[in-house]
């Protein structure tokens, strides 16, 4: 078997193993937060912080880790960050008060990295004709990660509890590590000079279309990431007794991802047939419509069906956008652009539980989908009012002609 399939199949799996040993515990927070910690007031808005901060000390350390791995190469990188994120959720075991678990989640933040680091692993080590079917297999490694993980850490925890959860996370964030010493890093080629983000910028800024997507990209993830620390506490309001919300919960976490799995085919192909900027308005529209429903939902397991069905069209937001930053840029741009909208999403990670927790701490959870469904409408129409989809559809007829 060549290297770049046995790295891509190796780190596939430390990639599933990685993601699911996070959404093991994650989405449980605002519950640890009340049930362990004795945190009553304002649950939602540490929750949320609980989970930006992470975030944000993971976009900190990025270019210190990013500059090591140009170094010493992805492989250590990746070693490293396994076993230091197994180590910190362990830690969550010794946590009895807010201060000490905000301070392992910022040791956390600073272990993060395992999934960038695989992406570019793969992506520099694979051959120039495998590496776009390489990196779609990689991708999917996360969304199957997404769906295993609060499904099993809901059952898990009915036995053991949150805090058997957090090592059982941590042992599986150091079993991703030692999947990672059977991979084969050859010795890659440095570029001369590194470009800094200012510049890169400047770039993007020449095609004015880009930037609108690294726009849309951060108001969406921000609107999306805003229920995170929501879901399980809402999950209670909706009459799921709280001895047993981590399972009912972990449903709920998992349909979105089944979904998505479903649909992520699907949507590809739409894309290629109707263009990508059509393919975004429907799965934004859809995305909208769908999380403006879950505010009336009489129960647990209709609110778990809207769920998935907000799933099958948020499915195609994502993929949309990547797919249309490849085709409004220039080839030998294309890798850094795509760096802007890992930055972009960075942003909306940091800042969209923050926000969540504290406007739904303040003004209570069904606030927060009414504007995240308004958020996901608007920038539906804001898509098609800057054309788009006429300018996608154009290139793909053009396309077609010339083929």
């Amino acid at each position: 078997m060549p290297d770049w399939k046995r790295n891509m199949y190796l780190l596939w799996c430390g990639m599933f193993i990685n993601g699911m040993a996070a959404t093991l515990s994650t989405p449980f927070y605002p519950l640890f937060l009340r049930q362990d910690l004795g945190v009553h007031r304002h649950v939602e808005t540490w929750a949320g912080i609980a989970i930006s901060i992470s975030f944000l000390v993971s976009g900190l350390c990025a270019p210190f880790w990013g500059s090591l791995a140009d170094r010493f190469g992805s492989k250590p990188m990746l070693i490293r960050s396994g076993i230091g994120l197994g180590l910190a959720y362990i830690a969550n075991v010794f946590v009895f008060d807010l201060i000490s678990f905000l301070a392992v989640r910022v040791f956390q933040g600073i272990m993060a990295g395992f999934y960038p680091a695989s992406m570019t692993l793969v992506g520099t080590n694979t051959p120039e004709k495998h590496v776009g079917y390489a990196l779609g297999i990689m991708s999917t490694s996360t969304a199957a990660g997404s769906i295993v993980g609060p499904l099993a850490g809901g059952l898990v925890s009915q036995w053991i509890g949150l805090r058997g959860c957090f090592v059982l996370s941590g042992v599986f964030m150091i079993l991703s590590a030692l999947i990672v010493f059977g991979v084969r890093e050859a010795q890659r080629r440095r570029e001369a000079a590194r470009t800094s983000v200012q510049q890169d910028l400047r770039q993007a800024a020449k095609t004015p279309m880009l930037l609108r997507i690294y726009a849309i990209i951060a108001v969406v993830t921000v609107s999306t990431y805003m229920l995170e620390p929501l879901l399980s506490l809402y999950v209670v309001e909706l009459g799921a007794d709280e001895s047993n919300a981590m399972l009912s919960s972990g449903i709920a976490f998992s349909a979105v991802g089944l979904a998505t799995v479903l649909t992520g085919a699907f949507w590809g192909k739409m894309g290629g047939r109707w263009g990508f900027g059509r393919t975004l308005i429907v799965g934004l529209a859809g995305g909208g419509i769908g999380s403006l429903l879950q505010l009336f939902v009489p129960g647990v397991a209709a609110f778990t069906g809207l769920r998935f069905g907000y799933g099958l069209f948020y499915a195609a937001v994502f993929p949309a956008l990547n797919a249309l930053i490849v085709q409004f840029v220039d080839s030998e741009f294309r890798g850094r652009a795509v760096s802007l909208s890992q930055s972009a999403n960075m942003l909306g990670f940091v800042l969209g539980p923050l926000l969540g927790g504290i406007l739904g701490g303040a003004f209570g959870i069904p606030l927060v989908f009414a504007l995240t469904g308004a958020v996901l409408l608007g920038a539906s129409w804001f898509i098609h009012a800057s054309r788009f989809d006429r300018k996608t559809a154009k290139s793909i007829g053009t396309a077609g002609r010339n083929s």
